[in-house]
């Protein structure tokens, strides 16, 4: 796998706090940041796709439909 360099500015403490864990676990704090990167970027794709549908949503570019239409359509309308 191929990779890039990514430089990023973090809060001292939060550099400390790498530096501590890198120390007692032998890795390194580009280690961590980048297992946090990897497991949290799905989720933000996700909420920002989300926001994006609502937001096309409101402004009437999807199809949508109302909640007593699609319950009648299950039989849900009881």
């Amino acid at each position: 796998m191929s990779t890039a360099v990514l430089s990023v500015r973090l809060p001292e403490e939060l550099k400390r706090r790498l530096d501590d864990l890198g120390s007692r676990t032998g890795r390194s704090a580009t280690f961590y940041v980048r297992e946090a990167v990897e497991s949290y970027i799905d989720d933000l794709e996700y909420a920002y796709a989300l926001r994006a549908e609502a937001e096309a949503a409101r402004r009437g570019e999807l199809k949508t439909r109302r909640l007593d239409e699609i319950a009648a359509e299950l039989g849900l309308d009881a």
